[in-house]
């Protein structure tokens, strides 16, 4: 199966939403077993602002409906989301 890249950016100011949501989303992630690499984005301060999940699905409709699915979708917390296809070469 292909890998995308999921690339989200938290709206301004959301730290306490991610934070609310966090468990329910490693939860998400944990039960949905797609999921092969992730991690959040920190700003310059060390604060999350963001993340990165690498998903390994059939398709792009799939991991479209995999973020649509995300508890911190779900919350309104990201200001954008990018779904983007991946290749692995390193690592």
């Amino acid at each position: 199966m292909p890998l995308f890249a999921v690339i989200c950016r938290d709206k301004p100011g959301h730290i306490e939403t991610r934070k609310a949501n966090r468990e329910a989303h490693l939860a998400y992630v944990d039960q949905t077993g797609v999921v092969t690499l992730a991690g959040p984005f920190l700003d310059n301060d060390g604060v999350m602002c963001g993340s990165l999940v690498v998903l390994d699905v059939a398709d792009h409709a799939a991991a479209q409906a995999w973020a649509a699915g995300d508890p911190y979708a779900g919350a309104g917390l990201f200001e954008s989301v990018t779904i983007q296809a991946w290749k692995k070469v390193i690592g």
